[in-house]
């Protein structure tokens, strides 16, 4: 009955979307966002302040895996309302972002490209609210074939094509790898529930499920090396579907290894496990910002840095698991935390960046450093809205990302202090340090090379800041970024009835007189820096006054006929990086650098796009089965109808004898 309800209902949306006139299906759409978000956050918010272990909502009969039912505790309402929030800001993003597309596009391509937004907002909610089984599946892949739907937008674009198809099949390879692990659970207790997890892993065996579970889950996460679909599919996507997906789709494959770690008890596999997480977050965080620090394309630059915040994510979640083993709840609890609030606060400046993206995408119809230069004169809210992003995202006080971190670094220094798994707490640091220093380079080449500096193109300079629709949705993110950095200490208490459903012995007195404590200080300590910024520009602004502020060309050091080819580009700015990762990249040339010898360079064109060398290791082999495929189906296609009557023929005797041999 649930399923037929789902159904009918996914129907009459697709039936008023699709009715709606051109320039009021966003409305629709949004609408039907807005009241999903504010249904699931009663019940979430709901269930955060009580800390309420479980809230059921609606129980089903599943076709496959028996009872199951939509139930909500304290992780799956975290989740929740960041799915709600997202959903909100991107809905209201698309109503500018797709404006100029209304008179390009058909309505049904719009009906569809929003029945498919609303489609993946719901289906991230049915994922984090699934008991498991069936319904999880069925909504998991709901919101693989709606995303997939979304990268498509622009279809007549060949690498689109080539994006969505490598991440409709990326996305099935983790697929199977979920059905193996329910099918798992099912053969051993009869049901598929995740609940049954805890039996299944008390039983033994519990490694193989995981890994089946980290598997799946770590595909649509983006965890090295099965992170290969997203710089492929953001670049393609629009850029209000790539902040979804990349501020939120991707954090379901975080909740699915987090809720399947809930249940690991034993502490020699709670080691193991946790071993396993950290050294996946540190190889999927290095390489993610490493990569992201030599791109010379805007949201190829974001789509590899948040495989990177996923590996600060698997850090923290690595500490956590192995202090749980260790009996240290203090290292567990704090690292945990940090952890979850990491996963919030990169839905937030994630959305934010993808925004910027998209804004100035809208505007000059690239995403290439080198094309820009000097955009802040031109969209002044843009650049400063970017900028707070670019700040959170670099964890730099007093924003939301320093708060997630410091945590995850404060996990890792106890564990040291309190001399547990001292060594691989000791790695996950320096690990943690390097992509830090790593994400600034990256960070500050994408700000300086796009917002500052002089305009490289014509079209910089005809450009104009975006409608107030987007700007209220970037304004929504924003909200998070400062609150959270400026009050962490109540922030902690989104996260704190999710850890302590993890460790419920010892959760309320770390935080309340360990974290909250430190967080004042840092609370405190922002408000000061604030303070200190806002009297040092009053001071400016007066001194000003008495003043004569003249305005001139950039110093060319020393050169008396300086041009904006001067710049620093893309390129240059990581050049020092790039010569030490190399063996990462498959560099594609575009013309020809200058000589040393050339005194007097002539004009040169010269672009290096750098390619992530496990993206071309597996994109050859499924392009060549791909290939292999389609060669032997063509050869059906005799053009004889005798030819495939006779094939339907072959099918009716194939199910018969199945059916026969009860195969089927």
């Amino acid at each position: 009955m649930f399923y037929i309800t789902l159904l009918s209902a996914l129907a009459l949306l697709v039936a008023v979307i699709f009715l709606t006139p051109l320039r009021q299906k966003m409305w629709v759409a949004f609408v039907a966002v807005v009241a999903a978000a504010i249904a699931i956050a009663f019940p979430a918010i709901s269930c955060l302040a009580s800390g309420a272990k479980e809230l059921e909502i609606i129980s089903i009969q599943s076709p496959l895996f028996g009872a199951e039912s939509l139930r909500m505790d304290t992780l799956s309402a975290l989740f929740s309302l960041v799915i709600g929030i997202a959903g909100v800001a991107t809905l209201l993003y698309s109503r500018g972002y797709l404006a100029h597309y209304l008179d390009k596009k058909s309505s049904a391509h719009i009906s569809l490209h929003y029945t498919a937004l609303v489609v993946l907002v719901v289906s991230m909610m049915l994922v984090v609210i699934s008991s498991g089984g069936f319904s999880f599946l069925f909504a998991w892949e709901l919101m693989t074939i709606a995303s997939f739907i979304l990268i498509l937008f622009d279809a007549e674009r060949q690498q689109v094509l080539r994006a969505a198809l490598a991440y409709l099949i990326m996305m099935h390879i983790g697929f199977v790898m979920l059905v193996a692990g329910f099918a798992k659970i099912y053969a051993i207790t009869g049901s598929g529930n995740f609940n049954n997890l805890a039996i299944c892993f008390s039983s033994g065996g519990t490694l193989p499920i995981f890994i089946l579970f980290l598997l799946g889950f770590g595909m649509k996460a983006g965890l090295f090396p099965m992170h290969i679909w997203l710089p492929e599919a953001h670049p393609a996507a629009p850029s209000h579907v790539s902040a979804i997906m990349s501020g939120v789709m991707i954090k379901t494959g975080v909740y699915g290894v987090m809720r399947a770690l809930w249940y690991v008890v034993d502490a020699a596999e709670l080691h193991t496990i946790g071993l396993i997480i950290l050294a996946a977050g540190i190889i999927t965080g290095l390489w993610g910002v490493i990569l992201a620090a030599l791109q010379n394309d805007a949201k190829r630059l974001l789509a590899y840095s948040s495989i990177e915040n996923i590996g600060v994510i698997f850090i923290g979640l690595g500490i956590a698991t192995l202090g749980q083993a260790a009996g240290n709840y203090m290292v567990a609890t704090i690292a945990l935390c940090g952890a979850l609030l990491h996963t919030v606060n990169h839905s937030f400046f994630k959305s934010l960046l993808f925004f910027g993206a998209g804004n100035i995408y809208s505007q000059m119809h690239t995403t290439l450093l080198d094309r820009f230069g000097g955009v802040a004169k031109h969209m002044p809210m843009t650049a400063i809205l970017f900028f707070v992003a670019t700040i959170a995202i670099c964890a730099l006080p007093p924003l939301n990302g320093f708060i997630g971190e410091f945590l995850i670094y404060l996990g890792m220094l106890d564990s040291i202090r309190a001399e547990v798994n001292t060594i691989y707490a000791a790695g996950g640091l320096l690990a943690l340090a390097l992509i830090g220093g790593i994400v600034v380079l990256a960070f500050t080449k994408l700000y300086s090379t796009i917002f500052l500096g002089s305009p490289r193109d014509h079209h910089v300079a005809e450009s104009m800041e975006v409608d107030n629709y987007r700007i209220a949705a970037m304004a929504i993110p924003t909200v998070g970024i400062i609150s959270i950095g400026m009050f962490p200490q109540f922030a902690i208490r989104i996260v704190e009835g999710v850890a302590n459903q993890f460790f419920p012995a010892a959760t309320a007195t770390i935080v309340d007189h360990y974290i909250v404590p430190n967080l004042w200080k840092i609370s405190l300590t922002a408000w000061l820096l604030v303070l200190v910024i806002v009297l040092l520009y009053i001071w400016k602004s007066r001194a000003q006054r008495t003043r004569i502020v003249e305005q001139g060309p950039t110093w060319g050091c020393g050169f008396t006929s300086p041009n904006i080819r001067m710049q620093y580009t893309g390129e240059s700015y990581s050049e020092g990086l790039e010569s030490i990762a190399t063996s990462l990249t498959q560099n594609t040339v575009e013309g020809r650098a200058i000589g040393k010898s050339e005194i007097f360079p002539a004009s040169h064109g010269y672009s290096v796009k750098h390619k992530d060398k496990i993206d071309r290791l597996f994109a050859a082999w499924w392009m060549e089965l791909l290939r292999i495929i389609n060669k032997r189906i063509m050869r059906l296609r005799t053009g004889k109808i005798n030819h495939y009557i006779l094939f339907a023929l072959l099918f009716l005797v194939a199910i018969f004898v199945l059916s026969l041999l009860n195969l089927i």
